[in-house]
């Protein structure tokens, strides 16, 4: 089972997606504008993901070969367990108490949404520069979903004058906290005698 898990959660993520697009859906009227942003903003996360791993995927490729230089792009430092636990742990669980806790916890939505600005912000410039593309997988969705996503939260916030200052002073320095474990995880979980190696389709075409 979790050998399944780990080669398909991403999969998992995307059905997650459509199901709570069609929740939001069927469900609009009865969602304050700040609940429905933080479950569009989880579905988009999910999306997100499905770039990054499965269409076109070659995110975990990126990671290894451009920003460590790895010589085992299919496995180090990034591998399928630390993928699924960091996407997973740090991200589905992360988005759905920020949805799931809305108003009664703003401080986490804001923690979230600077997630979601982070990834926009490392796929644009960061993964681009270092790669030298003008692409990588995962930043179509992210201005797609994340940025529209990000002002319309911000846009409810400061229109319904929803945060406090404790909620700002809270989500701000979390959500740089969160950006930073994200990327830090993958070092503290990097296991350089894993077997759970990436497939061929989810490395860059230079490492085939």
């Amino acid at each position: 089972m979790l050998g399944l898990l780990k080669r398909h959660w991403f999969d998992l993520g995307s059905m997650l997606a459509a199901i709570t697009l069609l929740l939001v859906l069927l469900l609009h009227p009865g969602l304050s504008a700040y609940q429905t942003v933080l479950w569009l903003s989880f579905a988009s996360l999910c999306l997100h993901q499905m770039e990054e791993y499965r269409i076109p995927g070659t995110f975990p490729g990126m990671i290894n070969s451009v920003m460590f230089k790895s010589d085992r792009p299919d496995r180090y430092p990034l591998n399928m367990r630390s993928a699924m636990v960091i996407n997973t742990g740090l991200g589905w669980c992360t988005y759905l108490l920020a949805a799931l806790f809305a108003e009664r916890a703003l401080w986490l939505g804001i923690a979230t949404v600077l997630i979601s600005l982070g990834n926009v912000v490392a796929h644009t410039f960061l993964f681009n520069i270092k790669g030298r593309s003008v692409y990588n997988a995962g930043m179509a969705t992210c201005w797609l979903f994340f940025v529209p996503i990000a002002f319309f939260f911000f846009h409810v916030l400061y229109s319904e004058q929803l945060a406090s200052t404790s909620d700002w002073a809270i989500g701000l320095p979390l959500g740089i906290l969160l950006n930073v474990a994200v990327l830090k995880s993958i070092s503290w979980l990097k296991d350089p005698a894993t077997t759970d190696v990436f497939p061929r389709r989810s490395l860059l075409p230079k490492d085939h």
